[in-house]
């Protein structure tokens, strides 16, 4: 037992007075007899024992009256078992990812974890708050509690690294308890890493009751047959199968048309065909699960031609001409001698076509082409030069050519999740008539490898630079060193490469990821584009590239939808957004790795447990209830007892 005021039990030397006093009641006298009182001597003798017991039970009480009286003022308590982080800051990071809509036992998760918050939190109780997207610092319930009841969904997926990382940067001279509320569905243990072993952590897992979900995943252009897209939509399905799921697509809330899925494996694709016209809508299932997934949101822009130049020799550009048709490219091959300049910032792409040399000014060009979001191909000549072009790719990332070969190689692996194969074939071709090179190049390093030889060396390399894409060759494609332009792989491989990122393909960016795009636009100083749509509007990062601007997104939009571009309040172009699909997947996480983590089951339980296990054993009442005990008995032996 400890004591707040110890110095106050020095006043049990009080104890002696009520014994002096006794001492002094129990003085003996003589005893003096009357004749007329001697027959009352029996009778005297027996009160006289009486009143000593009497004496004896008072002093008793009266003693332990005041030792109770002087103990409760010194205030016993007996220490708590976690006494050392009564100090601690709380800290609650609430996840509001959109698998938090998943129904639990009493309703949506996100809304209950809220819900319990504000019934369970005291108003006197500080903490801090970090949700996916706010945080708030030194806070208590009531200042947040409008807050908390207006908290939407997010569309940045939960990431625990990131919240601990916040609150290891809020400098503090405390340990802190850390409170967990989330589903656990993307946590990893390599996100627990982050958390200090010294901090008190606990994990409430809110569990869901439901597991069935659908989610669409992406729609592209699968193939333009006259004056009409056929739009292919891939879908993923999680749980029960055997689930038929309606699908419709709508342009401009206008519904285009509509079937029906029935999911007997995980993945589904639904095929629609549209007007080639512009487009600005989406497409829309219904089903039981999540609500956020439901929706995907996608743009095509009016039909415009794709301007592609090829520089070279015009007699090797031929089975350019074959891919490059007059109804969807405006294509033209040159002479290096006679190159305009100025009119390769306006193509959407540009091939290099067995340059031995690329001379400094259309390096300089180049570079800017790429910069503007445009997409370079470079073909390499038999004997390119290599000490000159090195310099020039490494403008655009680590590719470099190396020693040439003159071994015979084939072309034997696709990389069918390369951008530029991916939704291209039906299925993994593995048997074709592998195209053949005689003389190549070695690069080094590899980049991203569309398609590699049978050495495990890169035949076609791709690099994303500045919102452009440079494509690189490893061997010269005329017909005499290869026989690739005899191959199928020609046409989708250069038809993908020479399309704008942002012409004649669907504009369906994911909130949240860096995205950048390129709007061809004349801005004056001071003038901005806009982007906007009935209920959210934002500026974007922007960069005035001559006639075009460089936008860039980051964590906008908030919300997914269909967007214009403005331009003084001028639509010039349409984009749209969707939330990533990371968290569509309702399958139980893994709680082993929580394992040398405490779990809980509400916010209730977590502060019972704070303050059973930190609150000191207050013993001072039973103390003062003595006193009172000890005093009631007091007056009943003065009273009753003879």
């Amino acid at each position: 037992m400890q004591f707040k005021n110890p110095e106050i039990l020095y006043f049990l030397f009080l104890l002696v007075v009520p014994i002096l006093v006794h001492l002094f009641q129990l003085r003996r006298f003589k005893t003096q007899y009357f004749t007329n009182v001697r027959f009352l001597k029996a009778l005297s003798i027996q009160s006289r024992k009486s009143a000593t017991i009497k004496k004896w039970l008072l002093l008793a009480c009266r003693l332990l009256l005041l030792t109770a009286l002087i103990i409760a003022f010194a205030q016993p308590f007996y220490l708590a078992k976690d006494a050392k982080n009564a100090s601690n800051e709380l800290y609650i990071i609430l996840d509001n990812s959109y698998s938090m809509q998943a129904k639990g036992k009493k309703g949506e998760q996100l809304k209950r974890a809220i819900q319990e918050l504000l019934e369970n939190t005291a108003e006197k109780t500080h903490f801090s708050l970090l949700t996916n997207t706010d945080t708030y610092w030194n806070t208590d319930i009531k200042a947040i509690k409008n807050s908390l009841q207006n908290l939407d969904y997010s569309a940045i997926p939960f990431e625990l690294e990131n919240q601990i990382t916040k609150i290891k940067a809020h400098k503090t001279a405390y340990n802190k308890d850390i409170v967990i509320i989330t589903d656990a569905l993307d946590l990893s243990s390599k996100q627990l890493n982050g958390i200090d072993k010294k901090d008190n952590t606990y994990f409430i897992i809110q569990k869901s009751e439901q597991k069935n979900n659908t989610a669409i995943d992406s729609v592209y252009i699968n193939k333009t047959v006259d004056n009409f897209y056929e739009i292919s939509v891939n879908l993923s399905h999680y749980g029960d199968k055997g689930q038929a799921i309606p699908i419709a697509i709508y342009n401009q809330n206008q519904l285009i048309a509509k079937t029906q899925l029935r999911f007997e494996t995980d993945k589904q694709t639904a095929q629609f065909t549209i007007p080639k016209t512009a487009f600005n809508g989406f497409v829309s299932i219904e089903d039981g699960g999540l609500t956020y997934d439901n929706k995907l949101y996608f743009s095509i822009a009016d039909l415009k031609k794709n301007k592609v130049t090829s520089i070279g020799d015009p007699q090797k550009s031929d089975f350019l001409k074959r891919i490059y048709t007059p109804d969807e490219f405006d294509f033209k091959a040159v002479s290096l001698n006679t190159l305009n300049y100025n009119d390769l910032e306006n193509q959407d792409a540009i091939v290099l076509n067995e340059l031995e040399e690329i001379p400094q000014a259309l390096q300089t060009t180049l570079k800017s082409f790429v910069s503007k979001g445009g997409n370079l191909i470079i073909i390499p000549a038999t004997n390119s030069t290599i000490t000159a072009i090195n310099p020039f790719l490494k403008t655009f990332g680590s590719v470099q050519f190396q020693k040439k070969e003159t071994i015979e190689k084939q072309l034997t692996k696709i990389n069918f999740n390369h951008p530029l194969f991916k939704d291209v074939f039906e299925g993994k071709v593995k048997n074709f008539q592998y195209p053949t090179t005689k003389t190549s190049f070695l690069l080094t390093p590899s980049g991203s490898v569309a398609l590699a030889n049978n050495d495990q060396s890169s035949f076609l390399s791709t690099i994303a630079s500045n919102g452009g894409n440079v494509s690189v060759f490893s061997a010269a494609l005329n017909i005499e060193n290869s026989n690739f332009q005899q191959s199928p792989l020609i046409v989708p491989s250069f038809y993908k490469m020479a399309i704008s990122n942002q012409n004649n393909t669907i504009k369906a960016f994911t909130i949240g990821n860096s995205n950048t795009y390129f709007v061809t636009a004349a801005l004056s100083k001071d003038a901005i584009l806009t982007v906007k749509n009935k209920d959210e509007q934002f500026i974007p990062i922007q960069q005035v590239l001559n006639n075009k601007v460089k936008l860039l997104f980051n964590d906008y939009p908030l919300h997914a939808g269909n967007f214009e571009i403005l331009k003084e309040n001028k639509n010039i172009d349409a984009l749209s957004f969707n939330y990533s699909r990371t968290e569509s997947n309702l399958a139980p996480a893994n709680l082993k790795i929580l394992d040398n983590y405490k779990t809980i089951d509400s916010i209730e339980a977590v502060y019972d447990s704070l303050q059973s296990d930190r609150t000191d054993n207050q013993v001072w009442k039973w103390f003062v209830i003595f006193a009172l005990f000890f005093l009631l008995s007091e007056m009943a032996i003065i009273r009753f007892m003879k």
